[in-house]
């Protein structure tokens, strides 16, 4: 990409000079000559991600071979590291996660255990009408197994409060709206819940890593979440399941597997939970894409999540600001909330064609991505933005769409 040769606002550069995460940076692998709007959904490449897999897959692997499963490698507990390290950013203790598997599964196996412990003859799932698909089709695909006898009740995200009624077993819903960026109120509506006696659950996919997260202050029941967002830990990295302490002993596991057991290599005929949530690891540890996974994750040890969050919504905040003039020339709507409170930390407009406007800009190195039907949608990670990156890259929208981009 070309950058534009209008110099950067000088209360622009004030910001950078004086930003507390400037340093992180240089921790990631970015290509010249792009500025990266779609962390939302890939992170980018950690500096230490490639020298960590080449250890696992030549040392680890091709060395120790199975050795490593016991030995200094330690593939069994490294789910439980991951866990840990993903702990301060969602507000959990470690033994309250359980790393593995897809987003997907875990939202099968979240979704199952919170309706074995939702009060006895409710026979409503709630959820958001426009939630993400994956979460609405296991929550049908679950539903169908258990012979159709659960609702799934499907209302627009800002009418969720209305419907918290005491026929509603759970409630299942997504933090920030993958498509909007509008951002629930976790706290308020997971207290709004347990008042009438639901159980919740929440998918964190665009939270985690994006701004703090407090499951255990809030008092949510289960959350759900994926690696290769905010957490930069490669395509495919695994996911992970929140269960609150208290249901630990009393939520049901959908999937029985023998790394869930209480002794692994005793090869039991019947099933022992393990302690805590790793009796939700049903099967073998996905070392690859667990130690990708564990190595990006350093690139929080030194940071705090609000410091994170200040800078999220002052680039969120430049970027709305700078496109304000856009609006006025061309058919875009901001579907974003302006509010701080309300928005996560990605930026979504509406246009016509906002598939072809998007291909464009990705030609220009300027990634964002398209959202079905007419969604134009930029992620900011404070991690490795800039405000000049973002003064870029409403420069090279702004050169798209006055060009004449349909």
């Amino acid at each position: 990409m070309t950058l534009t040769t209008t110099p950067l606002p000088a209360d622009l550069l004030a910001l950078d000079t004086r930003d507390p995460l400037a340093h992180t940076r240089a921790d990631f692998l970015l290509p010249p000559g792009v500025i990266y709007l779609d962390g939302n959904s890939l992170g980018p490449l950690h500096r230490s991600v490639p020298a960590r897999l080449a250890h696992a897959a030549q040392h680890e692997w091709g060395d120790q071979l199975i050795r490593s499963w016991t030995g200094d490698a330690d593939w069994m507990h490294l789910p439980d590291r991951v866990a840990a390290k993903l702990a301060r950013l969602i507000g959990a203790q470690p033994h309250e996660i359980a790393v593995g598997d897809s987003t997907s599964v875990n939202v099968f196996k979240a979704l199952a255990a919170a309706l074995g412990i939702a009060p006895a003859g409710r026979r409503v799932i709630l959820t958001d009408a426009d939630n993400f698909p994956t979460d609405l089709y296991v929550a049908q695909g679950l539903n169908a197994l258990l012979g159709g006898g659960y609702e799934l009740r499907a209302i627009p995200n800002t009418e969720i409060a209305q419907h918290l009624t005491p026929d509603v077993a759970v409630v299942l819903l997504t933090e920030v709206d993958y498509r909007t960026g509008r951002r629930l109120d976790l706290g308020g509506l997971t207290a709004q819940a347990h008042a009438v006696g639901s159980v919740t659950i929440w998918d964190l996919a665009h939270s985690a890593g994006a701004f703090p997260v407090d499951l255990g202050g809030t008092g949510a029941d289960f959350a759900v979440g994926c690696g290769y967002k905010f957490l930069n830990g490669g395509p495919g990295a695994p996911g992970y399941l929140y269960v609150a302490g208290r249901h630990l002993d009393s939520a049901p596991i959908a999937i029985w597997g023998w790394m869930g057991h209480a002794d692994v290599f005793e090869m039991a005929r019947e099933f022992i939970p393990a302690p805590g949530a790793r009796r939700f690891v049903p099967g073998t540890p996905q070392v690859l894409g667990l130690s990708a996974l564990d190595a990006a994750l350093d690139a929080f040890a030194d940071v705090d999540m609000q410091d994170i969050r200040a800078k999220s919504l002052s680039l969120t905040s430049t970027f709305m600001a700078l496109m304000e003039p856009l609006l006025a020339r061309h058919p875009l709507e901001l579907v974003t909330p302006t509010a701080p409170d309300e928005r996560g930390s990605q930026v979504s407009y509406r246009h016509p064609h906002a598939r072809e406007v998007m291909g464009q800009l990705t030609a220009r190195g300027i990634i964002g991505d398209f959202r079905t039907p007419d969604i134009l949608r930029f992620g900011f990670t404070p991690l490795y933005l800039s405000h000049a990156d973002v003064w870029h890259a409403v420069q090279g929208i702004s050169a798209v769409l006055d060009g004449g981009a349909p």
